[in-house]
């Protein structure tokens, strides 16, 4: 019998947990559970979870350091990853080589941040070499790919029931010109050109979840 996973999810974006959950239980054999960052400590009682992710587009970065390093301190063996790392932010500090599993960048793909969710079950890390030679390299905005980012993934997935811009933002807890400029990426690697097509798109092609 596979033994069923169990990995936490700090974030404040339902949006993210569900986009994650209509992919990663079946790929991974794990269940998610999201925890409100301001909770982590106190309601981390589960004590076969061997993984927390933290969500720093939601969570402050120095938040996320105090969670990480009370993880470090009070659950030893429990190994941490961090999306939605900043790109233009020094945040190094963060990635520490006893705990720290695994970073995705903000422009990161599902697809490769689940490449690197599978090496890190096979007990290894998915951190990008800039880290290992101790500099963060310049890191250009990923406007060649055709890829959905994770996080265009997410703004698909708000605008397909009709939301605002507005809505959009305070969902994903980022301002309506970001949400814009991830839609105008996302608009042209789908190849739509209006706002219905998109939602349209989205509707046919993305898994509707219930908020």
């Amino acid at each position: 019998m596979f033994k069923v996973m169990h990995w936490v999810m700090v974030t404040r974006s339902q949006i993210l947990v569900d986009l994650l959950n209509t992919r990663w239980p079946q790929q991974f054999l794990v269940k998610i559970h999201n925890v409100a960052p301001d909770n982590i400590i106190d309601n981390f009682t589960e004590n076969r979870v061997g993984l927390v992710l933290i969500d720093l587009s939601s969570v402050d970065i120095q938040k996320a350091y105090q969670i990480q390093k009370k993880l470090d301190k009070e659950r030893s063996g429990v190994k941490v990853v961090f999306i939605h790392y900043p790109q233009q932010v020094d945040a190094r500090f963060l990635v520490q080589q006893n705990i720290t599993a695994g970073v995705f960048y903000s422009d990161a793909t599902l697809d490769c941040i689940g490449t690197g969710m599978a090496k890190i079950i096979q007990g290894q890390t998915a951190i990008p070499d800039e880290f290992n030679r101790g500099h963060l390299n310049d890191v250009e905005d990923d406007e060649e790919s055709e890829t959905l980012t994770m996080r265009e993934r997410e703004v698909l997935q708000v605008l397909r029931s009709g939301s605002t811009n507005i809505d959009i933002a305070n969902q994903l807890f980022v301002s309506e010109s970001t949400i814009k400029t991830h839609l105008y990426r996302a608009f042209r690697k789908i190849g739509v050109s209006s706002r219905g097509q998109a939602i349209a798109w989205a509707q046919t092609n993305m898994h509707e979840v219930v908020l």
